[in-house]
């Protein structure tokens, strides 16, 4: 790892046995155009780190020049690029090199990282009434309510909690240190990753003059199937109603979403995304990192935000949206907010103008 490291190249665990060159192409449904099938392959790596027992990809000419010179054994790669990849390598071609990589990396990654064995750890806590479904494993120190269901082949890793009344569906894995508090659902084969909190109260309080009084939050959270969660993200528990992420959504780590929003399915969610209480998001949606949502807002299907936008208005119509200031000079971006607060007056003086001038008419 030493010489790795001092070499730039990246430590990459070994397929023991190899994949021979057909039956990765095979996976990843990917045409073999040059190379022998027999070849073996040992592991999956960059461009730049790969080597001649590695498969690695490309998918867009941005990175043509770490592919010209690479050292891999063979490459995944697309039709209008294949003439990029150096001469000594494989080549796999695919309409779409990159889901091609990825089912490939889907196949070999449980052969890297064995899926942990099912049965409860002794030093687990499990609750009364609990349902544990077939081959489901409990990690040490995890600890399960009274009357949480969790379906079979789940995984519940070190630390986690699951909380009383929880639903866990079949396959779902919770990763260590991850948080389902009480009479929340998860459906079927999803992922959530560490430190991530699910059903803790919603932001709910009123102000008496005399200080915050807190409003109960009696909803859920109700998370369908095969939802992926990154790390330590936030998903508030409804005040009432129930805060619902659908099916096929994928919210990477940092999310904070807050009480009663509901996002619909197949939506995806970049880092560091704040959704303010009550928000809708529709179906297919793709929301940029760092965006952050007001409450109370309806964003249509289809809707895909740039990255750092705030949206202040509900969006009726699909499309592309940005609100996001350009990054300039500081001296110039002074200058620029200065024009961007006088665009009121400067509006209504010209109002007033044509106004005048319709009245000379």
């Amino acid at each position: 790892q030493r010489q790795a490291l001092r070499s730039g190249e990246a430590a990459v665990r070994r397929l023991d046995p190899p994949l021979s060159l057909g039956e990765l192409a095979r996976l990843g449904g990917a045409r073999l155009v040059r190379g022998d099938p027999s070849l073996r392959l040992h592991s999956l790596a960059s461009l730049e780190a790969a080597g001649p027992e590695d498969l690695a990809f490309l998918a867009s000419a941005r990175m043509a020049p770490a592919a010209q010179a690479t050292r891999a054994g063979a490459v995944v790669v697309g039709p209008a690029l294949a003439d990029r990849v150096a001469a000594q390598a494989a080549l796999l071609e695919s309409d779409d090199a990159q889901r091609s990589f990825a089912a490939i990396a889907r196949h070999v990654a449980p052969r890297l990282v064995p899926r942990p064995a099912a049965g409860v750890h002794p030093t687990a806590a499990i609750g009364a009434s609990v349902r544990l479904g077939r081959d489901v494993h409990v990690g040490a120190f995890a600890t399960i309510d009274d009357g949480a269901t969790i379906g079979d082949g789940a995984l519940v890793e070190a630390a986690a909690h699951v909380g009383a009344g929880t639903g866990i569906g079949a396959g779902t894995r919770l990763h260590p240190r991850v948080v389902i508090e009480h009479d929340c659902v998860l459906g079927r084969d999803c992922e959530v990753f560490p430190g991530t909190v699910i059903g803790a109260d919603g932001f709910g309080f009123v102000d008496t003059g005399a200080g915050w009084e807190k409003i109960p939050q009696l909803g859920r959270v109700v998370i369908g199937d095969a939802v992926e969660i990154g790390a330590n993200c936030t998903i508030d528990r409804g005040a009432l109603d129930d805060t619902v992420i659908d099916s096929g959504c994928k919210l990477d780590n940092l999310i904070q979403v807050a009480h009663n929003v509901r996002i619909g399915e197949r939506t995806a969610i970049a880092g560091c995304v704040g959704i303010a209480g009550s928000a809708r998001i529709g179906r297919r949606c793709r929301i940029g990192g760092g965006a952050g949502i007001l409450g109370h807002l309806e964003i249509c299907d289809d809707v895909t935000i740039s990255a750092m936008s705030l949206v202040t208005r509900s969006i009726r119509r699909p499309g592309f949206y940005s609100g996001v200031f350009p990054l300039m000079d500081n001296a110039d971006w002074e200058k620029a907010a200065a024009l961007v607060r006088r665009l009121p007056q400067t509006r209504a003086r010209r109002r007033a103008t044509t106004n005048n001038h319709r009245t000379d008419e």
